[in-house]
């Protein structure tokens, strides 16, 4: 069967289809390299070229070269200036990835069903900044870091092999998880959790099986939904004239759609990480009272889907999403934008979402989106601190706020998200206006009441205060 068969038996454009079989070949990839011989350097040159390889097969050429201006330019600053080595990675290379970004117009790209190597830059982008800023926080004090900045930080230079097998390793730049230096050197070299004792090996297998058949789930549920659900219809007369109800619960199904698709690609990702061993998060025991032990392998996990799908508020929406990406956001922007003595505020978590937004690239719709997240987080914490003043024993208030959360984070995700989709500003407000801007007007009228009601904290609140 010809490629152009194959793939437009799943409803993708040859080049996808293409970047696909490389991205699932990541998986038997990261398999083999826990047999590669000659110690720690044969292991990064292992991870180095594979990961060059599976790139030049699915984009070709140029996506190496981009990927290496990136880490010549993060290797650069941290070899030559390593007292600014963060902030100048952190400028040059986000300032690339988005001149790439322009030049590919990689949102039209996508959203047209075709494909290219920016994605991949973005993954690598956030490696190179965190590393630069890591082998920065090593000329700092220990006294004056984060648990976060002691636990990364990095007080020798990596050698450059070191460094482009941590850039590249298996395949994880096609769609992360992003992951930082040490745990990268720790792994290759047995360090750590990674060291050998006298203890069984964890087995990777139930983890590698489990995830697999989710991915394959994920992609059935997407393949079904897609044709039923797509983003042409809002151009369609038929949805401009159907009442408000029916409007915003196909807007839910195109969100709810487009998130299978990224569940597909991170479950990918967790089985290939999860047989290199680089998931490896440690053991648990299953009973403190016996000696048999789990293995766990969060390390490797990208996306929790209940978590997502059920959440109770929208502050729990980064901590399910994306996982790594949101846990490098919280590291590298939000905590560094905390001032010594001071409480963070709106400012750090609009900044955050807005750095978030740039790094998608400069569509209108995911600045939108990603501002319109920043609101939708601080509404809903709103509402929680309402929650939180209610006295145990009105259950059935309490009850009727946490169901109201949950009710405010499923409309205005959805709503938010088809910002991110259509990315262009006349189909952002066009699609937000068809069902009255309710999920922008939403937040900030909780944000308001927010700011209006203060409720005084349960006495059991305030004595556990004192």
């Amino acid at each position: 069967m010809e490629m152009e068969e194959m793939a437009s038996l799943i409803g993708v454009s040859v080049p996808v289809f293409q970047f696909l079989i490389c991205f699932v070949a990541s998986i038997p990839v990261s398999f083999f390299h826990r047999f590669v011989p000659g110690g720690s350097i044969g292991k990064h040159l292992y991870a180095a070229l594979t990961g060059a390889v599976l790139s030049y097969l699915s984009f070709g050429l140029s996506s190496n070269m981009h990927f290496l201006v990136s880490i010549i330019i993060s290797y650069g600053s941290m070899a030559f200036c390593r007292r600014r080595c963060g902030l100048i990675t952190f400028l040059l290379a986000m300032g690339y990835l988005i001149g790439c970004h322009v030049y590919y117009m990689s949102g039209d790209a996508w959203k047209e069903g075709g494909i290219d190597a920016t994605g991949s830059m973005m993954v690598i982008t956030l490696k190179v900044i965190s590393c630069a800023i890591n082998y920065n926080d090593g000329l700092l004090k220990e006294e004056d870091l984060r648990e976060s900045q002691k636990k990364n930080r990095l007080v020798k230079l990596p050698s450059i092999i070191e460094y482009v097998g941590y850039c590249l390793c298996c395949g994880s730049h096609f769609a992360g998880p992003v992951y930082e230096m040490k745990d990268y050197l720790d792994w290759t070299e047995r360090k750590g959790i990674w060291m050998k004792t006298k203890k069984a090996s964890a087995s990777p297998l139930g983890a590698t099986v489990k995830a697999v058949v989710q991915a394959g789930l994920c992609m059935g549920i997407y393949l079904h939904l897609i044709p039923q659900y797509p983003l042409s219809t809002f151009s369609n007369p038929m949805y401009k004239y159907s009442g408000f109800t029916d409007r915003l619960m196909y807007q839910y199904m195109c969100s709810f759609t487009a998130r299978w698709k990224y569940y597909f690609i991170w479950s990918v990702s967790e089985a290939s990480m999860i047989l290199s061993g680089l998931g490896f998060s440690g053991w648990s025991n299953v009973n403190y009272s016996s000696p048999t032990q789990t293995s766990q392998w969060g390390r490797a996990i990208n996306v929790d889907i209940l978590g997502v799908e059920f959440a109770k508020s929208s502050v729990e929406i980064p901590l399910a999403w994306n996982i790594h990406v949101s846990t490098w956001l919280r590291h590298y922007v939000y905590d560094r934008l905390i001032q010594k003595g001071k409480k963070p505020g709106f400012f750090q978590l609009l900044a955050t979402q807005t750095v978030s937004a740039v790094w998608h690239g400069l569509y209108p719709g995911y600045i939108i989106f990603f501002v319109q997240s920043a609101l939708m987080i601080s509404g809903s914490r709103a509402i929680y601190r309402w929650q939180c003043c209610v006295p145990s024993n009105k259950r059935v208030v309490k009850k009727m706020l946490m169901l109201s959360n949950f009710a405010y984070t499923v409309l205005v995700l959805n709503y938010s998200s088809l910002g991110f989709m259509v990315l262009s500003l006349k189909e952002t407000i066009n699609v937000y206006g068809s069902v009255y801007y309710i999920g922008s007007i939403a937040p900030v009228v909780l944000i308001i009441l927010g700011n209006i009601i203060k409720p005084k904290p349960s006495t059991s609140r305030a004595r556990k205060g004192q």
